[in-house]
C-alpha cells in the first residue's frame, strides 16, 4: 500500500466553455509536462473537431508528476472529460478510473445545468469533489454570489472553494496542493492478481487497438499473457505505457496507474468497455464493476452517397464504434437510398459529430436521414414492439396505443426571459413541473417533455430566445403514451419510405406542408403534372403539384382558324394522360439530400 500513497487519479468536470481544458494547460505548465516548443491552448483537444468547436468531445489522459511543498513527488493522473449533455457518458466512464474530481465553476457565469447533472454523477460514484471557481480575473465575475450558488445548489460548503484564474494561472498551485491534500491515493493492492479497467479505447492502423486502462490492482508489464474477462479472450501485451499528452512507452503499470496497452488484439469488436483485464496464468474470478450498458436515444439511417462505398462505410463505422462504445449501429436498406446503417446516437449533437468525424477522418460522402426516437408500439394481441424506424411500424388496426419517450429537462435562464421560453416549452409539448430561483438574475425551470420535440432545434431556439444565455441538460424519465400517427409522403401516389416519420396529430398537417413545399422546390418538372401529398393512413392532409413541362405545339400556327390550335392542344393533353397511367417519377439523389438537409 505504501508505494500508492504518491498517486493521485482525478478527473476535471464542469458545464460546457467554463474552461476544463484551459485549467488542465495550467497544470500541464506547472508540472513542466509538455516541452515549451509543443506548447498550445487546449493541448488535450487533439481532434480537429474539438479545436474548431472550442469543445471537448472525447475524455484525454494524461500523467503529470509534481514536487508538492511537503517535499514529496507525486504522481498525478488527470482525465479532462467533455461539458456537454450528449458526451455525459464519456464523464461517467472517466470518473470510474477516478478517486477525486475538480468541479469547475465559472466566476461570472455561476453555476450551470451541466454543473448540476456532473456533480450528481460524480457523487454517484462516490468521489472527493473539489470546488473551483475560475475565471476571477473577468470584470464580471461575481466570486460571494457564485460560492453561495455552490451551497445552496450543489450542498457543497462555501469554505472549500479555490478560486482561481486558468488564463493567468492565479491560483493553480493552490489547486495541486489540495489535490495532494484531500483527494485519496488509489486503494489498490500491487502484490494482489492483476485487474485492469478499460475505460475506453481507439484503433491504430499500424498498431491495432489501443486499449485505455485504469490498472486497480497487481502490475502489468510488456510480454504478459492477459485475459479479457468479458469474452474470456487471452492476448499477449506488446507494450504498455502512460500519455504524456502523447504516448510514452513503460517497462511495468502498477496498481493505481492509468495508462494504455497494446496487445495483438486485431478485431475492434473484442474490445468492451468497461471490461476488466486480467492476467492468464493467475486471472482474478471478481470483475470490476463496469458500466450499465447505455441505450442510444436518437436513430437516424446513415447512408453511403456511392453506392459503391458500402463496405468502406461498414469499415469506417467498425472503427469508430471502438473509440465510442455509446454509438451502435445495424444494416438496413431503403428502396430509395440503397443499403445503409440505422444509427443509434445520445443526441443531436453526438449524430453531428459521428457524421462530421465519418467525412474527415474517413473521408466519406454520406446522406442522413430524419432522426427519430424509439416508439414503444402495444399491439391490439397484447404484445409490444420497439419501433426506431416509421417503415415498420405495424398497420393502424393492429396498434393498440403508441407510447413515446419523454425527458425531464433542467433549464437555467435569466429572469427576462422566462414567458419566451415558457412558451417555447408549450410549443414543444412540454409542460412545466416547478422554477426555482437561483440567484436574483436567473431561474431554473424544470419541465417534461417528449424527447422528440427536441431534437431539431429546440437548443437552437433556447439559444436565441435567451440571446445564449440559456442552458439546458436533461435525463431520462419513461415512455408515456400519446396521440401519435404516422405521415407518409406520396410522390404520384407512391409512397417514398425515406420521408415518412411518426409525428403528434396536431402537428402532423403542418409538417405535411413543410414537406411537400420542401420537394416541389427540389424535384425537377416531369412531362406530366405530379402530385406531391403528405398522407395520414390514406387520407391526405397536404398537397402540392410539379408543374409538366410543356411544348409549345401552336407555335407553327399562325394565324388562321382557332379550332386547328385546339386540335393540336387536345392532342398533347390526351398524350400527357397517357404518360401520366405509365409514367414514374424518379426522385434524384439531390433532392434527397437537400430535403433531408432542410429538413433537419
Amino acid at each position: 500500500m505504501s508505494d500508492l500513497s504518491h498517486i493521485r487519479n482525478f478527473c476535471i468536470i464542469a458545464h460546457i466553455d467554463h474552461g476544463k481544458s484551459t485549467l488542465a494547460d495550467r497544470m500541464l505548465d506547472a508540472t513542466q509536462t509538455v516541452e515549451v516548443r509543443d506548447r498550445r491552448d487546449q493541448i488535450l483537444d487533439s481532434m480537429d473537431l474539438e479545436r474548431e468547436r472550442g469543445i471537448t468531445i472525447k475524455a484525454h489522459p494524461v500523467t503529470m508528476k509534481y514536487a508538492a511543498k511537503n517535499g514529496r513527488k507525486y504522481r498525478f493522473n488527470l482525465i479532462d472529460t467533455p461539458g456537454h449533455v450528449d458526451f455525459s457518458y464519456e464523464v461517467s466512464r472517466s470518473l470510474a478510473a477516478c478517486e477525486g474530481a475538480l468541479l469547475v465553476v465559472d466566476a461570472a457565469q455561476g453555476v450551470e445545468a451541466q454543473t448540476v447533472a456532473n456533480t450528481h454523477l460524480a457523487l454517484e460514484q462516490g468521489l472527493v469533489i473539489i470546488p473551483v471557481l475560475n475565471k476571477i480575473d473577468l470584470p464580471s465575475a461575481d466570486v460571494p454570489e457564485v460560492m453561495r450558488q455552490i451551497e445552496e445548489v450543489l450542498m457543497i460548503p462555501m469554505d472549500e472553494c479555490l478560486s482561481v484564474s486558468a488564463k493567468t494561472g492565479d491560483g493553480v498551485g493552490e489547486v495541486m496542493e489540495a489535490i495532494v491534500d484531500q483527494i485519496p491515493p488509489p486503494a489498490g493492492e500491487i502484490d494482489a492478481p492483476l485487474r485492469a479497467l478499460v475505460f475506453d479505447s481507439m484503433y491504430d492502423a499500424y498498431r491495432g487497438v489501443i486499449t485505455y486502462v485504469r490498472v486497480v490492482d497487481g502490475t502489468i508489464s510488456k510480454g504478459d499473457k492477459i485475459r479479457l474477462l468479458s469474452t474470456g479472450n487471452d492476448y499477449e501485451v506488446k507494450e504498455t505505457g502512460i500519455f504524456t499528452p502523447k504516448p510514452a512507452a513503460l517497462d511495468t503499470m502498477q496498481a493505481g496507474d492509468v495508462g494504455y496497452l497494446i496487445g495483438n488484439i486485431k478485431d475492434t469488436s473484442e474490445i468492451n468497455i468497461g471490461d476488466t483485464v486480467t492476467k492468464a496464468a493467475q486471472p482474478s474470478n471478481a470483475p470490476l464493476p463496469g458500466f450499465q450498458q447505455i441505450q442510444p436515444m436518437v436513430f437516424s439511417g446513415i447512408y453511403p452517397v456511392n453506392t459503391a462505398d458500402y463496405e468502406k462505410l461498414k469499415a469506417s463505422l467498425d472503427k469508430l464504434i471502438l473509440n465510442d462504445s455509446s454509438f451502435h449501429y445495424q444494416a438496413e436498406s431503403s428502396a430509395a437510398l440503397g443499403l445503409g446503417f440505422r444509427c443509434g446516437f445520445l443526441g443531436l449533437l453526438h449524430m453531428e459529430i459521428i457524421q462530421e468525424r465519418l467525412r474527415r477522418e474517413y473521408d466519406m460522402d454520406i446522406i442522413t436521414t430524419y432522426p427519430a426516437v424509439v416508439y414503444q408500439v402495444y399491439l391490439t394481441n397484447g404484445a409490444m414492439i420497439e419501433v426506431d424506424n416509421p417503415v415498420h411500424l405495424p398497420e393502424i388496426t393492429e396498434v393498440d396505443r403508441i407510447e413515446e419517450p419523454k425527458v425531464m429537462a433542467f433549464i437555467i435562464c435569466p429572469n427576462e426571459f422566462i414567458g419566451d421560453i415558457m412558451q417555447l416549452i408549450m410549443d414543444k409539448r412540454g409542460e412545466l413541473e416547478k422554477t426555482d430561483t437561483m440567484d436574483s438574475r436567473r431561474v431554473m425551470l424544470t419541465c417534461n417533455i417528449p424527447l422528440n420535440e427536441i431534437l431539431i432545434d429546440f437548443h437552437d431556439r433556447l439559444k436565441s430566445i435567451s440571446r445564449g444565455y440559456a442552458s439546458m441538460d436533461y435525463e431520462h424519465i419513461g415512455y408515456f403514451e400519446e396521440d401519435l400517427v404516422k405521415l407518409d409522403i406520396l410522390v404520384h401516389g407512391e409512397s417514398v419510405d425515406a420521408f415518412s416519420c411518426i409525428v403528434h396529430r396536431e402537428k402532423a398537417v403542418e409538417r405535411g406542408r413543410q414537406m411537400c413545399k420542401a420537394l416541389k422546390e427540389v424535384i425537377p418538372p416531369q412531362m406530366f403534372a405530379v402530385p406531391v401529398q403528405a398522407a395520414i393512413q390514406k387520407n391526405v392532409i397536404a398537397r402540392e403539384t410539379i408543374r409538366a413541362m410543356r411544348k409549345d405545339v401552336t407555335a407553327k400556327c399562325y394565324g388562321g382558324d382557332i379550332t386547328r390550335k385546339r386540335k393540336l392542344l387536345e392532342r398533347q393533353k390526351e398524350g400527357k394522360k397517357r404518360m401520366k397511367q405509365v409514367g414514374r417519377v424518379s426522385i434524384p439523389q439531390e433532392a434527397f439530400i437537400s430535403v433531408l438537409k432542410s429538413s433537419s
